[in-house]
C-alpha cells in the first residue's frame, strides 16, 4: 500500500495544507528513533508483543487504535493477522502505510484516519473510514471479502501505550469499541497507570517533584491540548464491565526504567536486559499491574444479551 492507495477521505485529509495538526503529529518523525527503535523501547515493545501472538492467530480480524508508526500492525500482519489500524494524527497514518510497505505486509493492513472521539458514530458493520463512518471493503485476503467479514465483528482489538489514555470518556469510548468486536473476541489494551515507583525515583533525582506525582493528579494532566488520564487497573476494569469480561492484567515497565529514561538505558544496556528478564518473571502477576509504566489488560467480550 502506498499513500495513493488510501481511501480518498484519507488522502484528501493527509493533503490538505491547512489541515489542523493534531499533537501526535509532532512527534511522527521521531518516534520510532526516539523510542520504537530504542534498546528500551524494543524490550517493552516485545513484552507487549508475547501477549498479542498469544491471543491472535493468522487469518483472525484485528482493529488497531491509536496504531502510531504501525509497528504493532506490521508485527501482527508478519504472522497472519489482518489489521485495520487506525490514528487521529495523519503523520502518523502516513508512516503506517510506508511500514506496511517496506516491511511487505501492505496486503494485510489497511490504513484509516480515526479520531476516537467519534467512534460512537461507528456502526459494527463494514469497514472504517476517515471521519468514523463506514467505507466498505477495504481489501481482501485468501479470497474472504474483509467487509463480509466485519458483518460478524473484528475477532480483535489492540491499542497499545497509552492511547486510551487520552480519551475523554474511556467508559464510552470501550462501550463503543466493544460493539465492533464480535462476542467472544479478545481486547489487548496498554494502558499508562498511575503509580509508578521507578518513575518517582527517576523524576525526584533530578529534582522535579511535580513530574514525580503528576500521575496522580485529579482529573489528568494536560499535554498539547489534551488531557492525559491514568486509570487505575481497578478503574479500567469497571470501565470495561457493561461489554467486557476481565481475563489478564499484566505489568510493563515494573523493574525496567520509565520510557523517558531510554537515554540512560540506551547507556546501560546489560542492566536493563536483567531487569527485563526479571520483570518477565512477573507476567500475569496481576498486583505487578498497579506498579508498572504501563500495563496490558487483556478484555473478552461478552455474549449478547449477557449481563
Amino acid at each position: 500500500m502506498s499513500i495513493v492507495d488510501l481511501p480518498r477521505a484519507s488522502r484528501a485529509v493527509l493533503d490538505d495544507p491547512a489541515r489542523e495538526a493534531v499533537p501526535f503529529d509532532a512527534l511522527a518523525a521521531d518516534y520510532d528513533r526516539t523510542f520504537t527503535d530504542s534498546h528500551l523501547g524494543g524490550l517493552v515493545r516485545q513484552a507487549v508483543w508475547r501477549r498479542l501472538d498469544a491471543r491472535f492467530s493468522a487469518g483472525d480480524r484485528v482493529l488497531e487504535v491509536n496504531c502510531g508508526t504501525g509497528a504493532d500492525a506490521c508485527h501482527l500482519a508478519g504472522r497472519g493477522v489482518l489489521v485495520t489500524a487506525t490514528d487521529v494524527a495523519p503523520a502518523m497514518v502516513a508512516a503506517t502505510v510506508e511500514r506496511a510497505a517496506a516491511t511487505g505486509v501492505a496486503d494485510l493492513v489497511s490504513v484509516r484516519m480515526l479520531d476516537l472521539d467519534r467512534i460512537g458514530r461507528i456502526d459494527p458493520v463494514g469497514c472504517l473510514d476517515p471521519v468514523g463512518r463506514l467505507d466498505g471493503p477495504v481489501g481482501r485476503h485468501d479470497g474472504v471479502d474483509v467487509g463480509t467479514r466485519n458483518r460478524l465483528g473484528y475477532d480483535g482489538l489492540v491499542s497499545n501505550f497509552g492511547g486510551l489514555n487520552c480519551v475523554a470518556d474511556l467508559s464510552a469510548t470501550l462501550a463503543a469499541l466493544g460493539r465492533l468486536l464480535r462476542p467472544g473476541g479478545v481486547a489487548v489494551l496498554g494502558i499508562m497507570g498511575p503509580v509508578v515507583p521507578w518513575e518517582w525515583a527517576w523524576q525526584l533525582s533530578r529534582g522535579r517533584p511535580g513530574a514525580a506525582v503528576r500521575r496522580l493528579r485529579p482529573g489528568g494532566v494536560r499535554w498539547r491540548g489534551l488531557t492525559i488520564r491514568y486509570p487505575s487497573p481497578a478503574a479500567l476494569a469497571r470501565a470495561a464491565r457493561p461489554l467486557f469480561t476481565v481475563e489478564r492484567f499484566s505489568g510493563v515497565g515494573v523493574l525496567l526504567p520509565p520510557t523517558d529514561a531510554a537515554p540512560w538505558a540506551a547507556r546501560h544496556p546489560r542492566i536493563v536486559d536483567r531487569l527485563a528478564a526479571a520483570e518477565r518473571r512477573l507476567d500475569g502477576v496481576a498486583a505487578a499491574a498497579w506498579l508498572a509504566d504501563h500495563y496490558v489488560v487483556e478484555l473478552r467480550r461478552r455474549p449478547a444479551g449477557s449481563a
